[in-house]
Formats: structure tokens, C-alpha cells, sequence
């Protein structure tokens, strides 16, 4: 072999890439804090100065915007012997319980309709998105011109159908329906819209295998698409279990808590307390903040259940 062959063979010298200078390592610290300090300021000021103003307010007697005196725990002693608070928070559960299942499975069960060659599918689409584009106080008036008792759409169509009227605002029960059903009005669109995305990226090889096994359109949804789903339902689970929560709008404009306490809320009762007629800051803030760990806690539960499913 030549000199000439052992050149041709011979492989090419590799540059070596130096380490950037250690100034520049240096400088990319603070333009990161730098870009995300808008954040960092707006999450500070609107979320953690009034978290712990809250807090600071839950062991005052305070009822005016005025200093307050230290009361210590005397505020959540009031709150565990405080059966309206009870009343508030098994609302809240019934709550929760009606509209986190119905709100997923409804916006389920619509995006897999609109998935299909539906007629017309871009409208309907259109038509159940448009109330997340509206917001809730609107929403809350059209609940009113459908179910107040003496003027509203339902009774009236109700009473010209020889049926008889129903105490929408009246009785408990149908009050809590009626915010039931107005708030799955608010939020089947969101959850549809999710589901519609989520469905893109299923495999459809997997769902022509199970069809070929003999697998009917059910036997498919149930086996494959919900399995597959699975994050997408978590994710929807949680934000809807947040939301409920903190039902607010709704509430107050369509019942204001009533009859009696029947629709009364945490939040809607925390508002009462703390800027209605008791003025009463400081318990107002001990019910804000038992929500807050509530919510927390719920959140933390469903995180870990998850994550044991995915192990």
C-alpha cells in the first residue's frame, strides 16, 4: 500500500468545538429571569400578596377596610360550628359531583360526534362552543329568561303544554337544577373542544385492528378511544373540579344562594360574609382559605391517582 492509498483511508481530523467563554454561560441567567419577571411580578401581585393578605386576615376580627385586632383561632372555631358553612360545603359537593361527570362525559360523547362525518359538523361545533366565548354573567341571564317562574321560557312552554309550572326559584331542589344545568351549558363546549384535538392523535391503526378482530363502534370507544383518552380526561377532570369550586356568577345572579341556603356556595358564601351585609373580612377570608386547601388537597389526591395508574 502507497502513502498516497493511506492518505485516501486515512480519516479526516475532527475539529474540536471549544466551550463557549464562560461570560456568556454567565449572561443567559439573568435574560432567562429577565423574560419570565413579568410573570413572576403578575403571579406575585395578584395571587401571592393576596393569598397571604388573606391569611393574615383569617386570625383578625376585622369588619371594615380599616386595621383589625388579633383574634387568633376564634375565626375557625366559628367556622366548625357554623352550619350555614356546612350547608355551604355539602352544596358544593352536590355540586361538584353533578357537573365535573356530566360536563367530561357530555363533551366526550359530542366531540365523538363531531369526529364523524356529521352534517353540518362545523355549525354544531360553533353552536356548542359559543357559550365559553360569552362570559358567565351573560350565561346567568339567559338562565334567568329560561327558568324564572312567572316570566320564563320553560314554564311558559310547560303551561301552554297543559303540564303546570315549576318552582324553579322557589324550591331548592329545582334551583340547584337549574344552575346544574346552565353551568353544563357553559363548559360542554370546552370539554368537546378538547376531546376534538385529543382525538386527532389516536392511532388509527390501532382502531382498524380492533375493528377487523370484530370489534363493534362501542366495543372500540370503550377498549381503545377512552383508554387512549386517558390524559386528555385528567386534565378535564381537573380543571372542571377547579371550576366548580369556584362557581360564582351563576350562582349569585341566578338564585343568590337561595331558597334559604339551598344553592349557597363556599365562594358565594365567603362573598357574602366578607362584603355583604356582616362585613365581616376576617371569616370571610377563614372560608376563602378553607376552600383554597380543599382545592388543593382534591388536586393533589386526583395527581396521585393518576400517577399510580400510569405505574
Amino acid at each position: 500500500m502507497t502513502t498516497d492509498d493511506v492518505r485516501l483511508v486515512a480519516p479526516a481530523p475532527t475539529e474540536t468545538t471549544e466551550p463557549p467563554p464562560p461570560q456568556r454561560r454567565r449572561i443567559r441567567v439573568p435574560v432567562g429571569w429577565l423574560m419570565v419577571a413579568p410573570n413572576l411580578v403578575l403571579i406575585g401581585l395578584f395571587l401571592l400578596v393576596p393569598l397571604v393578605w388573606a391569611l393574615i386576615m383569617s386570625f383578625q376580627a376585622k369588619r371594615s377596610f380599616g386595621p383589625g385586632h388579633w383574634s387568633g383561632l376564634e375565626n375557625l372555631g366559628r367556622l366548625l360550628g357554623d352550619g350555614v358553612f356546612w350547608r355551604a360545603m355539602l352544596n358544593t359537593g352536590i355540586f361538584t359531583l353533578a357537573t365535573v361527570p356530566l360536563s367530561v362525559g357530555i363533551g366526550l360523547g359530542l366531540a365523538l360526534l363531531m369526529n364523524d362525518a356529521l352534517p353540518g359538523r362545523g355549525f354544531f361545533r360553533t353552536i356548542v362552543y359559543l357559550p365559553i366565548a360569552v362570559s358567565t354573567l351573560v350565561t346567568s341571564l339567559v338562565g334567568l329568561l329560561l327558568f324564572d317562574e312567572t316570566v320564563g321560557i320553560v314554564n311558559g312552554v310547560l303551561r301552554d303544554l297543559g303540564l303546570g309550572t315549576v318552582r324553579w326559584q322557589s324550591e331548592g331542589g329545582w334551583a340547584m337544577v337549574t344552575v346544574v344545568v346552565m353551568t353544563l351549558w357553559s363548559r360542554i363546549g370546552f370539554g368537546m373542544l378538547v376531546y376534538l384535538a385529543a382525538l386527532q392523535d389516536v392511532d388509527k391503526q390501532v382502531l382498524e385492528a380492533a375493528e377487523v378482530d370484530g370489534a363493534g363502534p362501542f366495543a372500540r370507544v370503550r377498549h381503545v378511544v377512552v383508554p387512549w383518552l386517558r390524559p386528555t380526561t385528567f386534565f378535564l377532570v381537573v380543571i372542571n373540579l377547579i371550576w366548580s369550586f369556584q362557581v360564582f356568577d351563576i350562582v349569585y345572579v341566578m338564585t343568590n344562594g337561595g331558597p334559604g341556603y339551598s344553592t349557597t356556595m363556599l365562594v358565594t358564601y365567603a362573598y357574602d360574609e366578607g362584603f355583604g351585609a356582616a362585613r365581616n373580612f376576617g371569616y370571610g377570608a377563614t372560608v376563602g382559605l378553607v376552600l383554597f386547601v380543599l382545592t388543593l388537597v382534591v388536586t393533589a389526591v386526583q395527581l396521585a391517582v393518576n400517577r399510580r395508574r400510569e405505574v
